[in-house]
């Protein structure tokens, strides 16, 4: 899953939503020298990741880009995911998204000396171009799978993918229901396994 999902299966709770935004800069045991919110939120995304690598819906839509994306299919799944979960956000959640993408901003700006340093570096374009809502229109998909693709210096050729999306829209869209759901209850009782285990 992409930035929006780990944030949103955080709950309430600041510090395991820092650590669960922040959990791919951090390597093996580095985890244990930050503060034990954030450990859960480290591990907490850890947990989703394989939940998500591994479920069979996540690959029916994986497989649906195989082809022409190869190992970037997964990468490009994590964010067309991101995109209905902000376009159905209201499904999910009573807080406007544009509250709440707000309010995790400052956040992240109240925390800013315990982020990891890609974060620190990352966060400042990430809040000017508000990538969080942005996910829920075309157009901001299409912004960020551009971005991504200049990161491989062009040769994922990501920012195609936005093709895939708009023919196979309900395909992915069904997909992510069905995924985000299961999702949901599964990061429930992980984060309930965590923090009764830290």
């Amino acid at each position: 899953m992409n930035f929006l999902a780990h944030i949103f299966l955080s709950g309430d709770n600041t510090g395991v939503t820092i650590g669960n935004f922040m959990a791919d800069g951090i390597k093996g045991k580095d985890y244990e020298k930050y503060p034990r919110e954030i450990q859960i939120g480290i591990l907490l995304h850890r947990e989703i990741d394989t939940f998500t690598d591994a479920h069979k819906t996540v690959r029916k839509s994986t497989k649906r880009l195989h082809e022409k994306y190869s190992h970037y299919s997964g990468v490009i799944v994590d964010i067309l995911y991101d995109h209905f979960l902000a376009k159905n956000w209201s499904a999910y959640s009573n807080i406007p998204l544009h509250e709440y993408v707000d309010y995790f901003y400052d956040e992240l700006e109240q925390n800013f000396d315990v982020l990891e340093l890609r974060i620190q570096k990352l966060m400042p374009y990430m809040i000017a171009d508000n990538w969080l809502l942005s996910y829920a229109s075309i157009d901001g998909i299409t912004r960020v799978l551009e971005g991504m693709n200049r990161r491989t210096k062009n040769r994922a050729q990501m920012n195609l993918a936005i093709n895939e999306l708009e023919e196979f829209y309900s395909e992915f869209e069904n997909e992510f229901t069905v995924f985000f759901q299961e999702l949901i209850e599964f990061s429930k009782e992980k984060l309930r396994v965590l923090s009764s285990q830290l």
